[in-house]
């Protein structure tokens, strides 16, 4: 049991060091450093699982200290997954970001709407107070570079 211990902490420890490897990646190896990661988290698992089993088999005396140690690997092998995951959605929002970015640069924009009422004119509507601010309104909409047509419908108002 000894030895299969330190052989998976030493592989803890490793996968700890090359998690950093993440980071300084480059886009097209990120993702086969992230699959070596899990490999080796897989692998340090399944030693995890027959480090359960012989330390059940330990001595008495022994026995809880075995799985004290085993827990304790366990948990940071756990640690070790979530960083993982953590680093690959971080990485998939900041791909998905550029996509939207690339996309939106893309686009084409057009400057001038135009904007379409139905019935009698707007202002002759309105009170007049109501007609000086619908004015102000309209006159902002053109500062703004917006094109405002009223149209008049006799079917809709009578």
């Amino acid at each position: 049991m000894e030895g299969l211990y330190q052989q998976t902490n030493k592989q803890v420890h490793e996968v700890q060091s090359y998690m950093g490897h993440l980071e300084t990646s480059d886009k097209e190896s990120v993702h086969l450093v992230e699959n070596e990661i899990q490999a080796r988290i897989d692998n340090i698992f399944s030693n995890l699982e027959r480090l359960e089993i012989l330390s059940s088999k330990e001595p008495p005396n022994k026995r809880q200290s075995a799985k004290l140690r085993v827990d304790q690997l366990k948990y940071d092998v756990q640690h070790l997954q979530t960083a993982l995951r953590n680093f690959q959605q971080r990485r998939y929002l900041r791909e998905q970001q550029e996509r939207q970015r690339e996309e939106l640069l893309a686009r084409t924009f057009t400057t001038n709407v135009n904007i379409s009422l139905r019935g009698p004119s707007v202002l002759q509507r309105l009170t007049p107070s109501r007609g000086r601010q619908a004015a102000r309104e309209q006159h902002c909409w053109e500062l703004l570079g917006v094109r405002v047509k009223v149209e008049r419908s006799q079917s809709m108002w009578g």
